[in-house]
């Protein structure tokens, strides 16, 4: 079976398994204080340099998560220019069972997502994360092709 490694060039897997070993700590580590995050994103400058972005969700807290995931979108394709990689983090609801959901996407055309399971923290400790399974993705940044 093909998989996207198999058409993606080495600097795009770099990326993309960049993007993920940054992302994926910092969203076990919110699970861990708070029981929950607002989506958030990372990037790849031109230059190769990592990045974390953010969303406003608004003074009163009231902003949905698909409404800030949705600035995110906005904000990267704003920037497409300037970077070769992006990923958005959401924590979802998949099958009834708590899930981080990872969009990955690169300029030359890769998109995937990566769902990683978990088992929610009891007495403030970091959440299990179970095995992660990747599929392919929608493109939201670079759209154009």
């Amino acid at each position: 079976m093909t998989t996207w490694r198999d058409t993606a060039s080495a600097s795009a897997q770099e990326d993309l398994d960049g993007l993920l070993n940054l992302v994926l700590p910092l969203a076990q580590e919110l699970l861990g204080k708070n029981g929950q995050f607002y989506p958030f994103g990372a990037s790849v400058s031109t230059t190769g340099e990592a990045s974390l972005t953010a969303a406003d969700p608004g003074l009163d807290g009231r902003q949905q998560p698909d409404q800030v995931l949705a600035g995110l979108y906005d904000g990267a394709r704003a920037s497409a220019a300037d970077n070769r990689a992006a990923a958005f983090v959401v924590d979802v609801l998949v099958d009834g069972s708590d899930a981080v959901r990872v969009e990955l996407e690169h300029r030359d055309g890769i998109a995937l997502v990566v769902l990683v399971p978990y088992q929610p923290s009891t007495l403030n400790r970091v959440p299990k994360f179970d095995q992660m399974s990747a599929a392919p993705g929608e493109p939201r940044v670079w759209v154009e092709r």
